[in-house]
């Protein structure tokens, strides 16, 4: 087991600096560094980190909704307003009906497992997206208009709306119940989980001012406190429905608003501990990949990808329609709405894992989503934002 780990941090870090060398996201060479380690090509991982790794890619997950939420100041939403309303939920809503419409056309699968794999695919990435737009802020581009807040705001709510749809998609497989009438578990969920991580968020913060502890401390009470809630949601799934992973998100934004200082400080600490959690997800969900069943969707996936990417660009558009943004700066936000990665890694393989008949197929265009759109909106952003943006 020791090896295997060795060979995870030693090679999943020197290919991640490679690509961001070559001004790629990193975390393609983590995946590379699964895939090849993997049980499909070298098998040098140890099967005992391979029997935790959903685990570990869960509590993975858990560290990117923390880190959104610390980001998501609910003020930025209401200063942008309606488009960042819209493009919360538009381009993730377009490109999953797309895909629920064509994945059966194009393989063979039913509506069913094509919503999970939609709902898999379409979130956009925090991974790719946060970092260039807060180094956007700092430089001063888009700055009158706002628009890396916009970008990024939205993008925070429209990975929390797929999740949460993933979650609601999973949950009529496993029981049975596919009906336009069950989808009342999507808004029940939202509720709950609101209600869930702010009594959650309030009572730590109380707990946290009047009790002095370090800020290590914190983030391990509040990683406790997150596993907690999805345990929680899980007990009470038979009775009723609750998205736990919502309720993560929102026990971070009640943080930031309840005391902006002590959430800036914690959001160091997960900044840190996300360096840990990115190497282990990306690692992970690369060595879950079978690399036939990738090679054998080939072209068909290409357009798959390829068409849901269009109609998520068409919906970006859609929600900046009668905004005071032009050409130039309408484009910029679809291209930077363009990357995925964080999500489909995290969440890429539990289809697999609860035994979704086409959970291979999910999970290898979930991988071959992040390889294509990846580095296509990182590239598209680094080449575009000093042409359609202005510099203040």
């Amino acid at each position: 087991m020791l090896f295997s780990l060795a060979l995870i941090f030693m090679i999943g870090l020197i290919l991640g600096e490679i690509f961001i060398k070559i001004k790629l996201p990193g975390f393609l060479g983590m995946i590379i560094t699964g895939v090849v380690l993997g049980p499909f090509v070298l098998n040098m991982i140890d099967s005992t980190i391979l029997d935790l790794s959903s685990d570990l890619r869960e509590v993975a997950l858990i560290v990117i909704l923390l880190r959104a939420g610390l980001n998501l100041d609910i003020s930025d939403l209401k200063k942008i307003g309606r488009p960042a309303l819209l493009m919360s939920f538009i381009p993730a809503t377009l490109e999953i009906i797309t895909i629920i419409i064509v994945a059966p056309l194009l393989f063979d699968i039913s509506y069913m497992d094509a919503a999970i794999l939609g709902s898999v695919i379409a979130a956009v990435s925090p991974a790719v997206v946060v970092p260039k737009m807060i180094k956007l802020m700092d430089e001063g581009y888009g700055k009158e208009k706002r628009i890396p807040h916009l970008v990024m705001a939205s993008a925070s709510v429209d990975d929390i709306y797929v999740i949460v749809l993933f979650s609601a998609f999973i949950s009529m497989h496993q029981t049975g119940d596919i009906s336009l009438a069950s989808l009342y578990i999507v808004p029940m969920s939202i509720v709950l989980g609101v209600l869930l991580g702010g009594v959650t968020g309030i009572g730590l913060s109380y707990f946290f001012a009047k009790f002095r502890v370090r800020d290590t401390i914190k983030v391990l009470i509040i990683l406790a406190a997150s596993f907690f809630m999805i345990t929680f949601q899980d007990f009470v799934s038979d009775y009723v429905a609750i998205s736990g992973l919502l309720a993560i998100m929102v026990l971070g934004i009640t943080f930031l608003n309840q005391s902006e200082e002590r959430a800036l400080r914690l959001r160091e600490k997960f900044s840190k501990l996300w360096v840990f959690a990115e190497l282990v997800l990306f690692v992970l969900v690369g060595a879950a990949v079978d690399l036939s069943v990738a090679l054998n969707a080939g072209l068909l996936a290409l357009i798959l990808l390829s068409i849901g990417l269009l109609f998520r660009f068409s919906g970006v558009m859609l929600s900046l329609i009668k905004t005071n943004l032009n050409k130039h700066e309408r484009l910029f936000a679809g291209i930077s709405y363009l990357p995925k990665a964080t999500v489909q890694a995290a969440i890429g393989a539990i289809p697999l894992a609860l035994g979704v008949e086409s959970g291979e197929l999910i999970l290898a265009l979930a991988v071959l989503a992040i390889i294509i759109s990846a580095p296509l909106g990182a590239i598209g952003i680094d080449l575009t934002f000093k042409k359609f943006l202005v510099k203040e």
